[in-house]
């Protein structure tokens, strides 16, 4: 319980560092930059990628460039333009995404005045033509002229000095569409300026209406949002495509919206509505007075015409028919290209036509100032549940919740997102969780690592790296003290190893053991036992400690066949090496042991003793007397009993008094053949003839069996048996079972 009260503490300080950051007591920059890029992929997934016919941008282009000539160009083409786009073209609203800050002097008229009031003042011819064509030379007075009265929204910006520069104020603006003091007594976090450039106060005074085009640009670069309302000097302007939709609206008055009442601390505005009828036209704001823009989709969402085709004609009347202009530039000269999350080159002017049709459709990502607040709750309540959940499960159950809860988390943030307009925060919560995870993973592992290498210490050279694991996950069911439980135990050793041995040198005798011995061992730890010791060419392994195994005695039959058949599986390698072929018995018991950390202050091993133990070594000793590979005891037949077993004899070994029953296992239930099957039939019943002293129908049923399968040894051995007894018949009280005198 002490190491999960450390794994509460440090996962409830992970937990408030988020808290710190989402209540913006400090600012975590990589967390933005992951928001930023979350709220990218879910607008990008989300985007309608549909072309808005209402809104048409026309372009000042390469092409319009080429044939028109430089930018900017004379405002009688202009002039021209509005008449095209209005009388002949009949659109509903133009807006200019340019500004026009400086007089256009293009047309001679400065020149010629000049003339009038010096070498030509007194020519009064001169004087009178200057009159009659002043007008149409007047180009800003010309172009003044063409856009009032009509529906014609001009742009301008607004810019903020260096620190002890002078201010950059030009141009004129608009009037403001809140007078100062609209705002006195709430906090509303309104994007400020100092300066401004606006249009020439001619131009100005004759259009509709004029917005300002600074969007707010993200610390990664990125456009995501437009300030729809900045302050100036105290009093509160809108944005061109604020003043656009109004335009087209027939000026609705733009009205605040609060959630809370005057009286209240609440920080900020949520919406503006446009006109009486609220709710009609809402737009959402941040606590910036600022709304995320709705991209529609990559760069060319809206239609774009060359602005040289309508100057020309060369556009259908119906293509513009009270459609929504926009006039801009895409030309990369004209510098009015702006990253978004949508594009990394897109022109300034499709900012504007999306923030439009977002405005138009009601379809505009929510960003209120109360998701601060929803945020904090959200997190805290989510890290304090898994900061308590996690260090009490395992990893599995660790990583499925985690998992479960990220998937929770964005499943349920893009519901919001789509079914609620609502653009709330994911960076935060998908860190934290992960980070959490991270953290009762990592300290899981270590603790484990340390209780692991504790374990390997003792363990490692006894068991298997998958049995150190599951120790190391329980390591209370883990002891090296002396303990009584009913183990499995095996014995391998190789026939003949002395004449093997004497037939080799040392280094090919020393290879040969390493070649075998591997393999074999390979075989006990598969399937979960434990080497006890190896004694020359003998293995000697057991199974049901350290860790208790309900299956040990199955298990360990499953070692012993398998470590025939790996065996079996080398011969072809022995004899391309020209060493001897290796043949090994296998013995097998099951019963209650010792087992434990033996020996003396001098030196200790973990291992077992028991007459369990002996009697595994003796059955070991006398499968070559049967000529099989694998014996177990009657105790291991009991056990696992989805085996085919071939009774064997009934002996009596040395150093025991009380017989036992031997058993050769031949294979899994339903796996052995039929004929296999049969010829065990013929067996056990020539060995009830045998024991019944039946001899001359065991003999006979012991030639049969010969005669099926010669090569076995068992055979012959009861035959020679019998062959012995019916020239020297057993006691009266013989009962069947062999005694063996030698180990």
């Amino acid at each position: 319980m002490k190491q999960h009260a450390l794994l509460f503490g440090l996962g409830l300080a992970l937990v408030l560092v988020f808290l710190g950051n989402a209540a913006k007591f400090y600012q975590i920059g990589f967390i933005q930059q992951l928001d930023d890029m979350l709220y990218d992929y879910r607008l990008q997934l989300t985007m309608p990628r549909e072309v808005d016919n209402r809104i048409v941008i026309l372009d000042i282009d390469e092409k319009s460039l080429k044939e028109e000539g430089r930018w900017p160009w004379s405002r009688d083409r202009l002039a021209l333009l509005m008449d095209k786009l209005f009388d002949r073209y009949g659109i509903a609203v133009a807006g200019f995404d340019v500004v026009f800050a400086e007089k256009d002097e293009s047309s001679g008229l400065k020149t010629l005045q000049e003339l009038g009031r010096n070498q030509l003042r007194d020519v009064p011819q001169f004087q009178s033509t200057l009159a009659q064509i002043r007008p149409q030379l007047d180009y800003d007075n010309l172009f003044a002229g063409k856009i009032r009265n009509r529906k014609v929204v001009l742009g301008y910006y607004f810019t903020n000095s260096a620190k002890g520069a002078e201010k950059n104020v030009s141009g004129a603006l608009p009037e403001a569409v809140f007078p100062p003091g609209t705002f006195k007594g709430r906090p509303v976090g309104f994007t400020q300026w100092d300066g401004y450039g606006g249009n020439l106060p001619e131009l100005q005074k004759s259009a509709a209406s004029a917005g300002h085009f600074n969007p707010l640009v993200d610390s990664d670069g990125e456009v995501r949002r437009l300030p729809l309302i900045v302050e100036y000097n105290g009093a509160y302007y809108e944005s061109l495509s604020l003043a656009m939709v109004r335009t087209l609206l027939g000026f609705p008055k733009l009205i605040p919206g609060y959630a809370t009442s005057q009286g209240s601390d609440y920080a900020g505005l949520e919406w503006l509505d446009l006109g009486a009828a609220q709710g009609d036209f809402r737009i959402p704001v941040d606590q910036d007075v600022s709304t995320l823009v709705p991209y529609r989709g990559g760069r060319g969402s809206f239609r774009y015409i060359p602005v040289t085709d309508v100057l020309h004609d060369r556009i259908p009347p119906d293509e513009l028919k009270n459609k929504i202009v926009l006039i801009g530039t895409s030309a990369p000269g004209l510098m009015d290209m702006r990253s978004t999350p949508v594009g990394s080159v897109y022109p300034g002017v499709e900012i504007n036509a999306n923030m439009i049709a977002g405005i138009l459709d009601q379809n505009l990502k929510q960003k209120p100032p109360y998701v601060l607040g929803a945020e904090v709750v959200l997190l805290l309540v989510i890290g304090v549940a898994l900061s308590l959940l996690l260090p009490l499960l395992s990893p599995v159950q660790t990583t499925l919740l985690t998992v479960f809860t990220l998937a929770s988390g964005v499943a349920g943030n893009m519901a919001i997102w789509h079914y609620a307009n609502l653009a709330l925060p994911l960076a935060s919560g998908m860190l934290m969780i992960l980070g959490l995870f991270a953290l009762d993973m990592s300290y899981g592992y270590f603790v484990e690592t340390r209780t692991k290498r504790q374990i390997t210490s003792l363990f490692g050279q006894y068991v298997p790296s998958e049995l150190v694991d599951e120790m190391s996950k329980h390591p209370e069911q883990v002891s090296m003290e002396g303990d009584s439980r009913e183990m499995t135990i095996l014995f391998s050793d190789v026939r003949g190893f002395t004449t093997i041995s004497e037939g080799l040198d040392a280094k090919e005798l020393t290879l040969l053991m390493n070649e075998f011995l591997t393999p074999l061992s390979r075989v006990v730890y598969k399937h979960r036992g434990t080497i006890d010791k190896y004694m020359g060419d003998c293995i000697m392994a057991f199974w049901g400690a350290p860790l208790r195994d309900p299956e040990h005695a199955k298990h360990a039959m499953l070692a012993g066949i398998e470590m025939q058949q790996t065996l079996q599986g080398l011969q072809p390698h022995f004899k391309e090496r020209g060493w001897p072929e290796i043949h090994v018995g296998v013995g097998i018991n099951t019963g209650r042991v010792s087992v434990g950390n033996m020996g003396s202050e001098v030196r200790v091993a973990y291992t077992v003793m028991g007459d369990a133990v002996n009697l595994a070594s003796r059955l070991e000793s006398i499968t070559k007397q049967y000529g099989v590979g694998v014996i177990v005891g009657e105790n291991t037949r009991n056990a696992v009993a989805d085996f085919v077993y071939r009774e064997l004899d009934q002996v009596r070994v040395k150093g025991k008094d009380k017989p036992v029953t031997i058993y050769e296992p031949v294979g899994l239930n339903g796996q052995v053949d039929k004929t296999v099957l049969e010829e065990l039939k013929l067996f056990h019943q020539a060995l009830k003839l045998y024991r019944k002293q039946d001899w001359d129908q065991a003999e006979l049923q012991l030639y049969n069996l010969q005669r099926m399968s010669p090569e076995c040894k068992l055979y012959k051995v009861y035959a020679e048996r019998v062959a012995y007894f019916r020239g020297s018949p057993p006691d009266a009280d013989w009962d069947g079972v062999f005694v063996f005198q030698t180990k």
